[in-house]
């Protein structure tokens, strides 16, 4: 992983490393049995970070396709948006998603976050509760 700046956050690629309507997926390498981090590029540059797993069946949300604010899970279409990581009805349940900056080019990522959302060891499966 990258250094950590004063205020926590860290830089992990470039706005140029993930493509437009696309996504890019982040390794926890201190945390190895912990799901990757996807980002999420919009159309209009914005990126969106999630945890790369689905709240359906664990899909791996960066080989879905990107639209909108959403992208759409490539195991069963679910979409999931990409600001609150919530499935759209009639779908339920929700993926973590973390803060994003966007600093001169760079794309950073709270510390913090990738050290604690999303780390459990538990099998994926829908929550049950609306978001």
């Amino acid at each position: 992983m990258h250094t950590t700046s004063n205020d926590g956050w860290i830089p992990v690629c470039h706005l140029d490393d993930i493509p437009p309507l696309g996504s890019r997926r982040i390794q926890r390498p201190e945390l190895p049995d912990a799901a990757p981090v996807a980002l999420f590029r919009t159309s209009d540059d914005e990126v969106h970070a999630l945890l790369d797993r689905c709240p359906h069946q664990g899909g791996p949300l960066s080989q879905g396709l990107v639209f909108g604010k959403a992208v759409a899970c490539p195991l069963h279409n679910w979409t999931i948006e990409l600001r609150t990581g919530c499935a759209r009805e009639p779908d339920e349940g929700r993926t973590p998603r973390f803060e994003v900056r966007l600093v001169g080019g760079q794309v950073l990522l709270l510390a913090s976050e990738l050290a604690s959302l999303g780390t459990e060891a538990l099998a994926p499966s829908t929550c049950g509760r609306r978001c």
